[in-house]
């Protein structure tokens, strides 16, 4: 069939014409992780009590990451949904509608009665509410790096695609900081009544600026172009499942990150307060630094795989993330607060950015652009379904077993041999994967 070859822009890119694209893409993605890392954070300490106290505190953490896990199972659902819209009305519009939904939902939540209130109706709610934020994230990350990557150039696809993927250590960072200083400001009882509730209360205003921001970029050239040829596609859904390849590619090669990644952050907090006794403020001071320096390691490492090739960076940080597992959880475990915040650094610093930089170019790149919303957001949310989601479960299981699992070895070796494994999946995910660094993304054939 003959190849249809359409071009990135027909501009010269530079980093002012990409200002505003990085912005609205950036700040979009940024709100979204935000409101889904803090609800996160919230389900070690804060859930809990509030909408599961019946609950033995064990138990009720894993009820919390449960009903958290309802957000990871729903990503896929808001990336297929959304990405048909893409794919089908546009990329602009779609993502001003995964940003509104994120919106109300987080005022929701904010505003949801306690268990003592409305009893088994709160945290089915919560749940309910969840799944909603799910479906907004599954759909807004898709659009948000399509329209860098289809108003950038070629060349430097990579470093334009990173800065979407700054969102998350940004989300990251700002939630930190949102339970640190909310937790100094309504000490005690009074966080769990009232305080974690303002913060969600709050995204609501960056949401409008999103909104404002958002609204004034046009259409991505790209698919502008696909439009005008009238060449957009009929069945998003059923015309990329041609390329279940790449999609099952894309699903596995984010293992070795996005399963580390809930080990660092989501775990990490249970495992540091409940096991370790660690002070709440070390670990999300050790989490906001963390995420303030992966803003420059993720779009310079985005940047690095555009010159070396993603396939062989990408496969290097498997690797490294692999030798990495051990080292972490070992000074975890040392109780050491520089230790501590020496080993939170380096995950979200260093190991998770070197796959996370350039994970959103290497994926896109891979589908055409009549299908591109569709095929990227589902390989890349069904991995929260495979890895993200399941890792806090699956390492809270592993260390309530590991005398049964692993008799004469500590919990933490389990942990680690888990993020190893994750790792070496993604390196097997990429051999098979074409290389596009440097050159024309795929093209659909018509």
């Amino acid at each position: 069939m003959a190849s249809t070859s359409i071009s990135t822009t027909d501009s010269p890119v530079t980093l002012g014409s990409m200002l505003p694209i990085i912005t609205a893409s950036t700040l979009g993605t940024a709100i979204e992780w935000y409101n889904f890392f803090f609800y996160g954070f919230l389900a070690v300490k804060v859930f809990p009590a509030v909408f599961f106290p019946r609950l033995d505190p064990f138990v009720g953490i894993i009820a919390s990451f449960s009903a958290n896990f309802v957000g990871f199972a729903a990503r896929p659902l808001g990336g297929a949904f959304f990405g048909w819209s893409g794919d089908r009305v546009g990329r602009r519009s779609t993502l001003v509608v995964t940003l509104l939904l994120m919106g109300v939902t987080t005022i929701l939540i904010g505003i949801l009665p306690d268990y003592a209130t409305i009893g088994i109706a709160a945290p089915l709610l919560l749940t309910a509410l969840r799944f909603l934020q799910g479906v907004s994230v599954g759909g807004e990350w898709g659009g948000s790096v399509l329209l860098a990557m289809e108003y950038g150039d070629d060349r430097r696809r990579g470093f334009w695609t990173s800065w979407p993927q700054t969102g998350v250590p940004i989300g990251v960072g700002l939630s930190a900081l949102a339970v640190l200083l909310f937790q100094n400001l309504y000490p005690g009882t009074a966080f769990e009544s009232i305080g974690w509730r303002i913060p969600f209360l709050l995204s609501a205003m960056l949401v409008l600026v999103a909104l404002y921001i958002r609204l004034r970029i046009l259409e991505t050239p790209v698919f502008a172009k696909v439009k005008a040829a009238q060449q957009e596609s009929r069945a998003p859904l059923l015309e990329v499942w041609s390329h279940w390849r790449e999609v099952l590619l894309a699903v596995l090669l984010r293992s070795g990150e996005q399963a580390p990644f809930y080990i660092f952050t989501t775990f990490a907090l249970s495992y540091g307060l409940e096991v370790l006794h660690l002070d709440t403020s070390l670990l999300y001071t050790g989490l906001a630094l963390a995420a303030l320096t992966s803003c420059i390691s993720i779009p310079a490492f985005g940047a690095l795989s555009d010159h070396v090739g993603r396939r062989r960076w990408y496969m290097l940080g498997t690797v490294l993330m692999a030798l990495f597992a051990l080292p972490y959880v070992l000074l975890l475990n040392t109780k050491n607060p520089l230790l501590v915040i020496l080993a939170i650094a380096l995950s979200l610093s260093i190991f998770h950015p070197w796959l996370y930089g350039p994970q959103a170019a290497l994926i896109a790149e891979q589908f055409g652009p009549r299908t591109r919303y569709t095929g990227t957001s589902l390989g890349y949310q069904l991995a929260s379904i495979t890895a993200g989601g399941p890792a806090p479960l699956i390492a809270t299981y592993l260390l309530a077993n590991h005398d049964r699992l692993a008799p004469g070895y500590p919990a933490y070796v389990l942990i680690a041999a888990y993020i190893a494994s994750m790792a070496a999946i993604s390196f097997l995910a990429m051999l098979p994967l074409r290389e596009y660094a440097g050159k024309a993304a795929a093209q659909d054939r018509v």
